[in-house]
Formats: C-alpha cells, sequence, structure tokens
C-alpha cells in the first residue's frame, strides 16, 4: 500500500473506527436513484504561525483540524455536509441529509475502489517539526538585526512564518480512492524606511511545498531582507507615474498574477460552463497574440501550487490552456469535466473539508518565447516596465481588470529610466493577450506566496510568466 493512503488510513479513518466496509456502507447510502456521484473527503491537519513586528515575537499560533466533507451531485445539483465528528452514525446521518437533492433517474453502481498513482512531488513531514521553536524565534530576531543594521533609514521591520501539514483521503463512488501528505511553508519579512519625512515600505516574500532547511538551503535572511529593502530604497526614489495609453513590458516571474486574475479564472471551467466568463464557447478561437502559450501545471516538484492529487483524488497535470494563441481546453473538476463531456484536468481544489471542491488553478504561467530580456526592453522608445504588483481587480464577465504595480520604472529610448509610483495597469484580460508583441525566452515562476481566492475560499498557487511587451495598455498614475 502507498505510503500516503496508509497514513491517511491511520490518521483519519483508524481513529474513528472506520474500516472499508463502513466507508462502503456510507457510500452505497448516497447512491440512490438519480445521484451521478458521491464522495467523502477527510482532512487531518495542523497550521503553526510566528510573527516578529517592533522588535519582539508578537504572535504564536498552533492550529488543529479534523474532519470530513460529504457531497452527492445530481446533475447540476450538489448535496453537501460536513462535520469535525468522524464517525459511523454521525456519517449515514449526514448521507440522508445529502441525497435529498436526487431527482428521478438512473442508478449508477458504486465501483471498485482503485488507488491512485502518482508521482511523488514533495516531502510527507510536517515542515513546523523540521525546526525548534527557539530557532524559529531566533531566526525571526536575526531578519529584524539585519535589517536595522542594513541602512539607518529603517524604522520598522515585520517579519512571519507560516507552516502547514495536511493529510487528506478521497473515497469516491466512481471507484477514486487516493491519499495525500500536503506540507506548505511561507516567509514573508516586510520592511518600512523613512527619508526626509517620506516613509515607503518594501516587500519580500517565499515559500513553498517543503521544510526550513529547504528553505535555508535556497537562501539566507540577509538574502530575504536586501530584496525587501532594496524595493522600499527604489520607492522613496520614485517620480510620478505617467498616465495614458502606452507600451508596457512586464517582467518575469510574479508580474504572471496579472495572468492569473485577468486570464486564467475566465479559463476556468465553471465559469465557462455557466456562460459568464469572455472565454465560454471559444475553444478553437485565437484568443492571444501568436507567441503566447498558457498553461496550468500543477505537478512541478515542491512549487506552492502544486498537488499530487487534486481534492477530487484525480491526479494532477501539465494542461495546455492557451497555444501560440489559440484557446486549446478548460480547467476542469469531476463535475464541470462531467457536465461538458471533457476529460477532468485535476484542478478539483477546496479550502478544507468544510467547503465544495470547483476548478481552481494550480501553477499556471506562461512559456518562453523567442526574444532577450534586454531585446524586448532596448525595443522600446517610451513606455513603463512592471516588475512587482500588489493587488488588483478584474471582473470575469467581460474579463477587466485594474492591477496596481509596486515597482516599476519608466522606459526612455530603450533604456531603464526613473522608477515610478502610483502606475495602475487598465485594460481587459482577453484583449490584452492580442497585444502581446514579444515574448521573452525566460519564464520564471513566483517566490511561493501566492494564495488565490474564489467563492469566499483561498487556495495556494503559483504565477509566473517571461519578460513580455504589450501595446497600447493604459496606465492610470495618481501624484505623489
Amino acid at each position: 500500500m502507498d505510503q500516503a493512503l496508509q497514513i491517511a488510513r491511520n490518521d483519519l479513518l483508524l481513529a474513528a473506527e472506520l474500516d472499508d466496509t463502513h466507508l462502503q456502507k456510507i457510500l452505497s447510502s448516497l447512491m440512490v436513484p438519480g445521484i451521478d456521484d458521491a464522495e467523502l473527503y477527510f482532512q487531518h491537519g495542523c497550521t503553526e504561525s510566528w510573527v516578529l513586528e517592533n522588535g519582539l515575537v508578537k504572535e504564536a499560533d498552533f492550529d488543529l483540524k479534523r474532519g470530513v466533507g460529504m457531497r452527492a451531485v445530481s446533475g447540476e445539483k450538489t448535496g453537501f455536509a460536513y462535520s469535525d465528528e468522524i464517525g459511523l452514525a454521525t456519517l449515514l446521518e449526514a448521507s440522508r441529509s445529502v441525497r435529498c437533492i436526487a431527482h428521478l433517474g438512473d442508478s449508477h453502481t458504486l465501483q471498485s475502489w482503485q488507488p491512485s498513482r502518482y508521482p511523488q512531488l514533495y516531502p510527507r513531514s510536517d515542515p513546523a517539526q523540521s525546526m525548534q521553536a527557539q530557532d524559529k524565534t531566533a531566526l525571526l530576531y536575526q531578519i529584524d538585526d539585519i535589517a536595522r543594521k542594513s541602512d539607518h533609514r529603517v524604522k520598522q521591520v515585520m517579519a512571519s512564518l507560516l507552516s502547514s501539514y495536511d493529510v487528506v483521503l478521497v473515497v469516491a463512488a466512481d471507484g477514486t480512492l487516493a491519499a495525500d501528505i500536503r506540507p506548505l511553508l511561507r516567509l514573508n519579512v516586510s520592511v518600512i524606511v523613512e527619508e526626509n519625512g517620506k516613509k515607503e515600505s518594501g516587500y519580500y516574500g517565499t515559500g513553498g511545498r517543503f521544510d526550513y532547511k529547504d528553505l535555508l538551503a535556497k537562501q539566507g535572511p540577509e538574502d530575504w531582507v536586501a530584496e525587501a529593502l532594496r524595493i522600499a530604497c527604489v520607492n522613496l526614489e520614485a517620480v510620478a507615474a505617467p498616465v495614458g495609453e502606452m507600451t508596457v513590458v512586464l517582467g518575469p516571474g510574479w508580474p504572471g498574477v496579472l495572468l492569473h486574475e485577468a486570464v486564467g479564472h475566465g479559463l476556468e471551467g465553471d465559469f465557462c460552463r455557466k456562460g459568464t466568463s469572455a472565454f465560454s464557447g471559444r475553444i478553437g478561437e485565437r484568443v492571444a497574440a501568436k507567441g503566447v502559450t498558457v498553461v496550468d501545471n500543477g505537478t512541478l516538484e515542491k512549487r506552492r501550487g502544486s498537488l499530487n492529487v487534486d481534492d477530487e483524488g484525480t491526479p494532477t497535470q501539465c494542461t495546455t490552456l492557451i497555444e501560440d494563441g489559440i484557446l486549446k481546453t478548460y480547467m476542469q473538476d469531476k463535475t464541470n469535466a462531467r457536465l461538458m463531456k471533457t476529460p477532468a484536468t485535476g484542478n478539483g481544489r477546496r479550502q478544507s473539508y468544510a467547503h465544495l471542491p470547483m476548478p481552481r488553478m494550480t501553477n499556471t504561467y506562461m512559456l518562453d518565447g523567442a526574444h532577450s530580456h534586454e531585446e524586448i526592453i532596448a525595443s522600446v522608445d517610451q513606455g513603463i516596465y512592471a516588475v512587482n504588483f500588489g493587488g488588483g481587480q478584474v471582473d470575469i464577465t467581460s474579463g477587466k481588470f485594474v492591477f496596481s504595480a509596486c515597482e516599476a520604472y519608466k522606459i526612455e529610448q530603450g533604456r531603464l529610466s526613473h522608477p515610478i509610483k502610483g502606475a495602475s495597469l487598465i485594460g481587459n484580460g482577453p484583449d490584452v493577450l492580442t497585444k502581446v508583441t514579444m515574448v521573452g525566452n525566460n519564464t520564471e515562476l513566483d517566490h511561493g506566496v501566492g494564495s488565490c481566492g474564489k467563492h469566499g475560499q483561498m487556495v495556494p498557487v503559483g504565477v509566473g510568466q517571461p519578460t513580455i511587451r504589450v501595446e497600447k495598455l493604459t496606465v492610470g498614475g495618481t501624484d505623489i
């Protein structure tokens, strides 16, 4: 038996005195005529966080969760119940409510369970256990000390460490039997600097599905502080952003968040099936310029957005969404895939056992093109170069978006000029992809800090892209 499956059975079933016979009984009680599918989603998890502010570690939190979600699907209708009590009597009682959505229809036979097979993308250990508590607080104090000694203008330092560890088990009437053990670690560093009465902030974060040993093997506190401080100091020198329609160069890595928000959500199967996405019914059409290829890839090792299996027990995969500008497919969970008569793509995700799964992104990014970063910058006579983004908003139906750049520069005669502040990029997701005229050969992913919200649920994700040149993008600015 797979190790993850064995651990999940021990943690989630044996403790509740449940075995395969009990699970079959529960699912059989759900599979009345008219129910197309049913599943049980068990979860046991723990989270830990440490927060430093004003030179002191002010918060240290630890939280445990354990529960089960039960779902039955009939056509487009879903019955759902969840409980933090795992037991046969509780689950049988819940099944009577969940199956009430059934309409008159065919009977479906409970399929024999077939354990999912998938590559192991990340370790099966709790990252919180890979470092002692005193060493975590010492690391936070070290970050504070390095920042304050690095520059006399530093007035405030904030740092945090967050980790989680989840064991999940999915058992479904269609024969799905899958377990996953999911570590997650994140570090955040923020600094505020002040000069001549002007204050600016800078931020750096990193993380992934690994432990503290892996985190420190990649970089150290000096690197984290240096990047946060660099951004803050750049913003001290920033001038007011230009406004109007102009050429915009988007940098590699985190600027892919614009692609995620303005385009990625519109390619999720539920929006497309319901006709509320600007991409609905457009498979096979050109939706982007030639050279633009976008994938959603849940199989990248140790990445924040990766999963061995999704939250319906489907192995993740690399799905090509847009290929050389042509829309190829959507991201699908099981329910939308069945209703749209397409294969599931391993994008069924949920925040926890207390939430329903839905189509969600994993790691969504644009692939390499033919041009170098330097070539793209040199090609622009007048425009801006956006390196980092903060907040943003997008309307899924229309595709309209507004994003604020937190690090950007003027481009003048093919060279980077003054840093600018207050730049907002305004446009339409499907439209902006058609305005891409150059795609770089330097694709990067973000540093492992992305989180995505949808219908009140948050899940970890990854974003990325190479340097790209976009024509006639509207830039809004504010006076400093």
